[in-house]
């Protein structure tokens, strides 16, 4: 008895204790975190789930009558018949957040080589220069646009000039505008943890891979891309998964041209008052986000270091 007593004294930091006690001790730290999670995550999920499987009332009430119809209207079949209506939306969404998040890693890659090739007392001002766009509310950034893409400026001109546009004419509603605002805002997102991994870079593996005769492309997909991949990925959900959800970007700099399953859930919890279908939406919107972080963890595992 005595043995297994000894054997089951552990020391943490200097103090002799048990595994019980322990994990006592470690259960009680994680307890407001739990927490946390559960009043703010995991019960406002199920309140979408169950809302989602109620029935609207004539007045935008709540009737306690269970159904499945809200997710047969989402995937088009309503009663005149099937249509793609809502599936385009939310294929939309997908397409905008991909093409968001990868021209964002595009243009974050230059940058952090940049401003980790710059002295190490200009970094910060750098680095500073990125954040900026965080001290400025996102409604005020997207109406910044406005006046950016007017057409008594340069860049609606410019296009007039070569045909793009008539002349007089904004450079907004339009999927391009869209798209100018979504990277403008996700930027930062995927530049400040890419940065990080940037900075910690191993440059004695991209002289290896340079000695070997490694072209350009294959010295950054093996020597490069790799040793990036934990601000990198830190960087693509930041910027994925908010970007599904988007809808003042959209709203603004898209009109009615161009809605996103945001906007199209801000409009059943909003004018519409059809929270049933809204929650529905939103549902739809986690699979499709979660399916997407699937993906990209399967592949990026595919990624290593040769």
């Amino acid at each position: 008895m005595k043995t297994k007593r000894a054997d089951s004294l552990i020391t943490w930091f200097g103090e002799l204790t048990t595994r019980q006690r322990l994990l006592k001790r470690g259960s009680l730290l994680l307890m407001p975190g739990m927490l946390w999670l559960m009043l703010f995550l995991v019960l406002p999920g199920l309140v979408l789930v169950v809302v989602s499987v109620v029935t609207r009332g004539a007045y935008g009430q709540l009737e306690w009558t269970f159904t499945l119809e809200n997710y047969k209207r989402l995937a088009g079949f309503t009663l005149f018949g099937w249509t793609p209506d809502y599936l385009m939306i939310l294929w939309r969404s997908v397409v905008v957040a991909f093409f968001t998040t990868l021209v964002s890693v595009i243009l974050s890659y230059p940058l952090c080589f940049f401003i980790a090739g710059r002295p190490e007392r200009s970094r910060y001002m750098w680095l500073t220069l990125v954040i900026i766009p965080f001290w400025t509310n996102m409604v005020i950034r997207a109406y910044a646009w406005f006046l950016i893409l007017s057409p008594e400026m340069p860049f609606a001109r410019l296009a007039a000039v070569f045909g793009f546009i008539p002349d007089g004419t904004p450079l907004y509603p339009n999927a391009f505008a869209v798209y100018l605002g979504m990277v403008s805002m996700f930027l930062p997102f995927v530049t400040l943890p890419l940065y990080a991994s940037v900075e910690r870079l191993d440059w004695s593996l991209v002289e290896a891979a340079q000695d070997l005769y490694a072209s350009r492309l294959r010295t950054f997909t093996q020597a490069i891309l790799p040793q990036t991949m934990p601000g990198l990925s830190v960087g693509i959900i930041l910027t994925f998964v908010p970007a599904m959800g988007m809808f003042v970007v959209p709203d603004l700099l898209g009109g009615a041209k161009y809605m996103l399953v945001g906007n199209l859930i801000q409009q059943q919890f909003g004018t519409s008052r059809d929270w049933p279908f809204g929650a529905a939406i939103s549902m739809g919107l986690m699979v499709l986000t979660m399916i997407g972080l699937q993906i990209y963890r399967r592949k990026g595992k595919e990624i290593k270091v040769v």
